[in-house]
C-alpha cells in the first residue's frame, strides 16, 4: 500500500521531494527496497502532523510541506495539483474532500465528514453526520480526505499548540487547529478515493483496484 501511495505522489509535477517520514524500521525497509525515499523520525509522535514538522526541518530549502498519509492507496496526482493550487499568502491550511453519495459512509464514523462555507473554509469536522438534517432538506454531505498542504511555518506552529477539547472527543488533530484560530480550505476532489482506516476499508480499496487493473 505504501508504494501505490509513494508512486502516486511521485507523478505529481508540482512535488519536488518525496519522503517517507516513519518510526518503524519496517516500512523504512520497504520503501527502499522499491527505490523510494524514507527517513526516521522519533517514536513519540502521535500523529503525522508532529511527524512531518520534524523532517520538514531537515529541508530548509523548501517553503511548502504536503502530508499524504500512508492509507490512501487510490490517490490521484490531480488530486495533490488540486490541493497545491489554493496554496499561496492567504492559506494557512488547505485540505480535500469528496462528495458522499451512500448512506453507508455517511454514516460511518470512520469516514471523517466535514462542513463549509460557501467560500470553501472548513466550519467543522466530525466522525458524526454532519449537518444534522432534521427536517429532510437537500444537503450535500462531504467525506474528509486525508491530504494537507501548509506553509512550513505555519507547520512548525501547528506542532506547539497543545490538545483541545474537541480534537480528543473526536480524535481529530485538525480540530484543535481550528480551536486556536487557524483557517483550513478545502478542495473538493470529484473522484471516489477511500482511506484504508478498517478492514472492510481495505477491501473496498482492493476491488477498486481490482477493477481498474482489469480495464487497463
Amino acid at each position: 500500500m505504501i508504494q501505490w501511495v509513494y508512486e502516486a505522489v511521485k507523478q505529481c509535477p508540482q512535488i519536488d521531494e518525496v519522503v517517507v517520514a516513519t518510526d518503524d524500521i519496517r516500512i523504512l525497509q520497504t520503501v527502499e527496497s522499491f527505490g523510494g525515499k524514507a527517513e526516521m523520525t522519533s517514536e513519540s509522535h502521535l500523529n503525522g502532523t508532529s511527524r512531518c514538522g520534524e523532517v520538514s526541518l531537515r529541508y530548509p530549502a523548501f517553503d511548502y510541506v504536503i502530508n499524504v498519509q500512508g492509507d490512501e492507496p487510490l490517490i490521484n496526482p490531480h488530486h495533490l495539483e488540486t490541493l497545491i493550487e489554493l496554496l499561496g499568502e492567504s492559506t494557512q491550511i488547505a485540505t480535500a474532500c469528496r462528495l458522499l453519495n451512500d448512506e453507508d459512509s455517511i454514516n460511518d464514523p470512520s469516514q471523517v465528514k466535514v462542513v463549509k462555507t460557501q467560500s470553501n473554509e472548513a466550519l467543522y469536522f466530525s466522525r458524526s453526520v454532519i449537518p444534522f438534517n432534521r427536517d429532510a432538506v437537500a444537503v450535500n454531505y462531504y467525506g474528509h480526505i486525508g491530504l494537507y498542504a501548509f506553509h512550513k511555518n505555519i507547520l512548525q506552529s501547528l506542532n506547539t499548540l497543545k490538545p483541545s477539547a474537541l480534537e480528543l472527543a473526536e480524535n481529530l488533530e485538525q480540530l484543535r487547529w481550528m480551536e486556536n484560530g487557524y483557517r483550513i480550505r478545502v478542495c473538493e476532489i470529484d473522484e471516489p478515493a477511500p482511506s484504508v482506516d478498517t478492514p472492510e476499508g481495505l477491501e473496498k480499496v482492493r476491488e477498486i483496484l481490482r477493477q481498474r487493473l482489469n480495464q487497463a
